[in-house]
């Protein structure tokens, strides 16, 4: 039966590089995936896009490129990234200059475009999942529509000889299942090996979280050499079979338990893990450690896919004003309360307008509130930290403005203030009909002729 091996070298836009390298020239990997963008990433991509053009991809775009396309290219090591964020066009051009100038104009870059569904969006009022109101409410405010696509078009640019594929929105596990179609040629209504894929592509969609990063909470669940943790490589077999493990001699575990975490990592419901190619089924799974670092994964199943695409919808909610300075030293925590009340009645008699304001002092109750912190020892240092929402930019400024005064107006002892305003992009999820999503592949620069 063919086995392929799959590198995961990222599972976030700012992760790691040095690990993705280590795949690349030591992991026997036909194929290195990054997974890079997130919910908010790509609505913040969007607006970097409409200020250049040009832009709106990942920032570690280059250095990721230039870091493995030479020992990728000499290995044939397919490339398959996400890392196009809201200009996958943009990205593979980016790739193919970056080709270029390392004497690697031969290789075939491709984008993946037609996750931007903002158009057809603004044409319809499609329910909001997460509150009460419509796409259509949001007005003004909407900045990006994004449909999360299907490994498909990424499948069919690796069959058209891509060696480097980047999409912009697409489901995280798709961008490992595509290369499966691909290898193994699975039909897209396969449900069962679909599935399994899905399995594989969720394992190991967060790179270092399933070999120990994330995972590790010391004298709980020790895990050696997490600063040069090694990143996974999944072995999947024809049969969708699967085989999770890392790089030998790199930081890092890969067991039965940090398997197990990461399979329940973001599930909402392990029967029914929707994504745009199958439903996939993960009640079944059975896991067990086959050697050391080496964890066999059996029993995915999965069902016919979805009528409609989740769409990440990005939109402008409001403005957020912050202040923070810091007390340290015999009576730091009741300097630290004594400049909360300061700033609490300050922002009171000024008529700051903000609809929602947070108190908090950091290391003391910033995280689970003054009700659980009640009881704990009084700390030597704190930091206190002012937030608001506002309607707009200039009530924002004057939240961090009033905590800045605390220098010369404040308790005695305060350092190190700080204060930002800044918009903020929240996200949300609507429905699409997936004929409404028009994915197809593009390629660019010299090889691709």
């Amino acid at each position: 039966m063919r086995t392929i091996r799959i590198g995961s070298g990222a599972g976030y836009s700012g992760d790691r590089i040095e690990p993705a390298v280590e795949l690349a020239e030591r992991g026997d990997i036909q194929y290195l995936v990054f997974e890079c963008l997130g919910e908010r990433t790509v609505a913040l991509a969007q607006q970097a896009r409409l200020k250049n053009p040009e832009s709106g991809f990942d920032p570690l775009l280059e250095e990721r490129m230039r870091a493995v396309l030479p020992v990728c290219a000499a290995k044939d090591i397919k490339v398959v990234t996400n890392m196009g964020a809201a200009n996958p066009l943009a990205a593979a051009r980016k790739t193919a200059e970056i080709a270029r100038s390392m004497g690697l104009s031969r290789l075939k870059i491709a984008a993946v475009v037609g996750d931007d569904v903002l158009e057809a969006c603004k044409q319809r009022d499609l329910p909001v999942m997460e509150f009460d109101g419509t796409i259509g409410q949001l007005g003004n405010r909407l900045i990006s529509a994004n449909a999360y696509l299907g490994a498909a078009p990424m499948a069919e640019a690796l069959s058209r000889g891509a060696d480097v594929v980047i999409t912009g929105r697409a489901s995280d596990p798709a961008l490992f299942l595509a290369p499966l179609i691909h290898a193994f040629g699975w039909p897209m209504d396969d449900w069962t090996r679909l599935g399994k894929g899905i399995v594989a592509g969720h394992l190991l969609e967060c790179a270092g979280q399933v070999t120990g990063g994330y995972f590790a909470d010391p004298s709980y669940k020790d895990v050696a050499g997490l600063a040069r943790l090694g990143f996974p490589i999944g072995e999947v077999g024809e049969d969708g079979s699967l085989v999770i493990t890392k790089v030998e001699g790199s930081g890092g575990s890969v067991t039965a338990q940090t398997c197990k975490e990461q399979l329940l990592y973001e599930v909402h419901d392990p029967v029914r893990y929707i994504q745009p190619d199958v439903i996939a089924d993960f009640s079944q799974i059975e896991i067990e450690e086959v050697g050391k670092d080496r964890v066999r994964v059996s029993g995915g199943r999965g069902s016919e896919r979805p009528l409609s695409l989740k769409v990440s919808v990005g939109y402008v909610d409001s403005f957020i004003g912050e202040g923070q300075i810091s007390y340290a030293g015999p009576g730091a925590l009741a300097r630290g309360r004594l400049a909360l009340d300061i700033v609490r009645e300050r922002l009171k008699l000024t008529g700051v307008a903000a609809n929602e304001l947070r108190f908090d002092l950091i290391g003391v109750d910033s995280l689970h509130g003054p009700h659980v912190s009640a009881h704990a020892n009084e700390p030597y240092e704190v930091r206190v930290r002012v937030t608001g929402r506002t309607e707009n930019l200039r009530e924002a400024v004057r939240i961090g403005n009033e905590v800045e005064t605390l220098y010369t107006n404040g308790p005695a002892g305060g350092g190190g203030a700080y204060k930002s305003a800044r918009d903020v992009v929240a996200v949300a999820s609507v429905l699409l009909p997936r004929e409404l999503a028009q994915p197809r592949v593009q390629f660019v620069g010299d090889g691709s002729r």
